[in-house]
């Protein structure tokens, strides 16, 4: 059994939904620290030609929650209509708007204001649009020593799934030892995302922006044939 586990991503780009397609099972961390200025509350998306960030707004808290401590701010009612307003003007040309927006509107709608919670529901709203069919397992659930760190946590969640085949982002490779996974009958590969170019308007391609793009500049056909331009490695 092919098992990925990942932080949770707010619309992330294409290779989140190419490395959870890879999988039998992707496990989404809920018991991990929140990490400011990286991809867990914000993403890109395309802003008259160039890339710019949207981001969750958050309730002021600890530096040292976990996601699923976090919770998103009082005006965020507000808030995502402006993020709503801004994409829908931003996108309104694209060819796939009228399939793609409601279920965008469908996730900024979404009325759990816990940020792990609002992140997962995002994450299956567009796993369905994509017929991606992988099980998903909520870190916490797993029957493990949950204070093991890094590479450790990741070998005791595998080995309580009793997974054949871990399979990472190819930017973790740094953080395994692959004799590690081999003395736990655990095959260790990395997805390496293939050059992926499509047409944005008229602009020059900007890569690698959120999810929210490459679905509205793609058809559904076209956005699931993105999906499996990858290579499976285990070292570059």
């Amino acid at each position: 059994m092919k098992v990925a586990i990942m932080q949770p991503y707010f619309l992330p780009y294409i290779g989140y939904f190419q490395l959870i397609n890879a999988v039998d099972v992707f496990v989404i961390y809920d018991n991990i620290e929140f990490t400011k200025k990286g991809w867990i509350n914000r993403n890109r998306i395309l802003v008259n030609g160039k890339d710019d960030y949207f981001t969750l707004p958050l309730k002021k808290a600890s530096d040292f929650l976990n996601v699923n401590q976090r919770e998103l701010s009082e005006s965020y009612h507000k808030d995502s209509i402006k993020i709503l307003s801004k994409i829908a003007e931003l996108y309104k040309k694209a060819p796939q708007y009228n399939e793609v927006f409601p279920l965008i509107e469908k996730v900024f709608m979404f009325e759990n204001q816990n940020l792990f919670d609002f992140i997962f529901n995002s994450l299956k709203i567009f796993c369905n649009y994509l017929e991606i069919k992988t099980n998903f397992v909520v870190s916490s659930s797993v029957l493990i020593d949950h204070s093991l760190k890094s590479q450790n946590k990741v070998i005791a969640i595998c080995k309580q799934l009793q997974a054949t085949n871990y399979i990472n982002a190819i930017g973790g490779q740094e953080l395994y030892d692959k004799e590690m996974f081999e003395k736990n009958k655990i095959e260790l590969n990395f997805i390496k995302t293939d050059p992926i170019k499509y047409k944005q308007f008229d602009n020059d391609f900007i890569p690698w922006l959120s999810i929210i793009d490459v679905i509205m500049f793609n058809s559904l056909e076209e956005s699931k044939l993105l999906l499996n331009k990858y290579k499976l490695v285990w070292k570059v």
